[in-house]
């Protein structure tokens, strides 16, 4: 039987922010969420990148890491019975590239207590058919949540949801910057490329949320939430829900539970 998707609070992390299982040690309240969002999983281990990458520019930040992890095997193992004690429902967010493998984690997923959701996230570029393929394998019991950039959220989200995804999020945004301010002497400057965070994407995700509720989608806003206003905000242009990423960074972070 196809389990709902219900969040008792409209607030909760993004992937990538707050580790594999809610942590009290973090120092960061989770009490006003209604759900919990684990870090990327992969079928198999992943190293981080050689050269973990943090460039700022105004109005945000550039983050390269590689998306390390465990394994899927193995963070069951480790995280599953922490999954189960937990005080808020779990989406375990899986990196859903090639969709044999993740038809294989979602079923690994759909025998785990308190979890509430897989939201699948996808590399840069990738076809709209390989993302429909991936929805056809892995539908079934475990509601399932899309996690898409703003550039294809409106063209591809209403099929998705039309062939039984429960949910669209809202993928951080990519983009390039030099590594180093001058260029090599053969004027080439080294780039970094990875996601990009902070308060200049909140205008993007509040337009995409509102044009995407508009046209009738399940929709979880995220993307430059920097405050319990821009929450609101949010949630009055009629998302289902809001992520917050990097402002749980800051050591100064509070965050009241956000106007449903």
């Amino acid at each position: 039987m196809k389990r709902d998707i219900y969040f008792s609070k409209p607030l909760m992390n993004a992937a990538g922010s707050l580790g594999f299982t809610p942590d009290t040690r973090t120092g960061i309240s989770l009490e006003p969420f209604g759900a919990f969002v684990t870090n990327p999983f992969s079928l198999r281990p992943r190293l981080p990148a050689t050269k973990p990458e943090v460039v700022e520019y105004p109005g945000g930040f550039l983050l390269h890491t590689g998306l390390p992890n465990p394994g899927l095997n193995a963070g069951l193992k480790k995280y599953s019975a922490k999954w189960s004690r937990a005080d808020l429902p779990i989406i375990v967010h899986l990196m859903a590239d090639r969709p044999e493998e993740t038809q294989r984690m979602v079923r690994m997923l759909e025998s785990q207590e308190n979890v509430m959701a897989a939201e699948l996230g996808f590399a840069p570029l990738l076809a709209d058919d390989i993302i429909l393929l991936t929805l056809e394998m892995c539908v079934g019991e475990l509601p399932l949540i899309f996690s898409l950039p703003v550039e294809q959220v409106l063209s591809l989200g209403p099929r998705l949801i039309q062939g039984g995804a429960q949910a669209i999020s809202i993928a951080a945004p990519r983009g390039a910057l030099p590594l180093t301010p001058n260029p090599s002497p053969d004027g080439r400057g080294e780039l970094i490329t990875g996601r990009l965070y902070g308060p200049s994407l909140f205008p993007q995700t509040l337009e995409t949320v509102h044009s995407a509720a508009r046209i009738g989608l399940a929709v979880i806003g995220s993307g430059g939430v920097w405050s319990k206003e821009n929450a609101d905000a949010i949630l009055s242009v009629g998302a289902l829900a809001v992520q917050v990423d990097a402002a749980l960074w800051n050591p100064n972070f509070t965050f009241a539970a956000p106007t449903a």
